[in-house]
């Protein structure tokens, strides 16, 4: 079973995510801020990660840099997926190494599943 690890502060979207990743055969961790998440990617290394970019205290920009730094995790995909549309800080995720760069309000939860699947065939 593929695990994800979901990183979204919004209590009631992680729940329907993490419900909706379940249901589709995934194993799910959530963390509700960068530290958080990034201690779970450590602990759990997940096969990937789903990330929202406007979080308490650091942001998701400040959790990729992080993540690249970490040799044991830096490896593993994240894919943005974030309500924040502006294209400078799209570039700066895509430049640290995000897959995709979701708008939330672009995509239901089934696409969002049927992406994730396209990153861990």
């Amino acid at each position: 079973m593929k695990k994800i690890l979901l990183i979204e502060d919004e209590k009631i979207l992680s729940e329907m995510y993490r419900d909706k990743f379940t249901e589709a055969g995934f194993e799910v961790l959530v963390a509700y801020e960068s530290k958080e998440g990034l201690a779970l990617a450590k602990k759990e290394k997940p096969d990937l990660i789903v990330l929202d970019i406007l979080l308490p205290r650091e942001n998701g920009i400040a959790f990729l840099n992080w993540l690249r730094k970490e040799p044991e995790i830096a490896e593993i995909p994240v894919i943005a997926f974030s309500n924040y549309d502006e294209p400078n800080t799209k570039k700066e995720a895509i430049k640290l190494g995000a897959k995709e760069y979701f708008i939330k309000t672009d995509y239901t939860p089934e696409e969002i599943i049927k992406e994730i699947k396209n990153y861990l065939k």
